[in-house]
């Protein structure tokens, strides 16, 4: 708590890395209720701009290297729920 927090996240393709890669980061809440994306990459990061996690999310992968992981500050317990990470790189999925 209050302290960052790296998620990472690491994948592999059988395709080239192209600006076509995306990386969706989404969260569904320890008690339950809606999904929500919390970051978008697409050659640049688009962390959340509403929501819980605004301003609190930042980039932290390499594509380059398969590393698609996002750091989060000031984590609380309230954050507590599951992270997924989905990596795209057409036409590689």
């Amino acid at each position: 708590i209050g302290e960052q927090v790296s998620l990472k996240c690491y994948f592999k393709s059988s395709s080239p890395i192209t600006e076509s890669l995306t990386v969706d980061w989404t969260y569904l809440p320890l008690t339950g209720g809606q999904m929500e994306t919390i970051f978008h990459y697409q050659s640049v990061p688009y962390p959340t701009t509403v929501g819980k996690f605004k301003d609190r999310i930042s980039w932290a992968g390499n594509v380059a290297q398969g590393d698609a992981s996002i750091a989060i500050q000031s984590p609380a317990i309230t954050d507590n729920g599951t992270f997924i990470c989905s990596v795209k790189n057409p036409p590689d999925v």
